[in-house]
């Protein structure tokens, strides 16, 4: 199998999902304050992006609270320690770098695992979104930190000041 690729619709905008053999590999938000990526070549479809994709809208439709897929992101070794311990943190619950830190050995490496957090390929399945600043900020997100409010209310994380994103009218 050779890599492939899907991009969906979702209320948060059109994602990319990317896939190797070995597991998905990247999503990357086509609006926001970053780059607008390039659509990628290659066969579109394949198994791993389609399931993918219909996890991803259980989760946007919230009969879904976590993702079973295999994943491959590709960075160093301590990026991929910081990726492992993302998973680990509960739908519904934000953590702060610091504890991020802490969690992968190194109380003093808040900045190094915010770095990791900030390159982390697969948002929203890697769940960066719910890593805050210690004193409760939200703070840079590949999609914009608007959209990263989006995803916390979403999941209660943060308290309902205005309609959901995800709410149907």
């Amino acid at each position: 199998m050779n890599d492939e690729h899907l991009t969906i619709e979702s209320p948060l905008g059109p994602l990319t999902l990317r896939a190797s053999e070995a597991g998905l590999t990247e999503i990357r938000f086509l609006d926001g304050e970053g780059p607008r990526a390039p659509e990628p070549e290659g066969p579109q479809g394949g198994a791993l992006v389609e399931e993918a994709e219909r996890q991803l809208e259980a989760y946007f439709a919230g009969t879904r609270t976590d993702f079973d897929l295999p994943l491959a992101p590709e960075g160093t070794d301590f990026m991929k320690s910081v990726w492992k311990e993302l998973v680990r943190i509960p739908f519904g619950a934000t953590i702060s770098y610091g504890e991020l830190a802490q969690r992968v050995g190194d109380p003093n490496a808040s900045r190094a695992v915010g770095a990791a957090n900030g390159k982390n390929p697969l948002p929203i399945v890697v769940p960066c979104h719910r890593v805050i600043g210690a004193d409760g900020s939200l703070t840079g997100f590949a999609g914009g930190v608007e959209l990263k409010r989006r995803l916390l209310e979403h999941e209660g994380a943060l308290p309902e000041t205005t309609p959901s994103l995800f709410e149907k009218s």
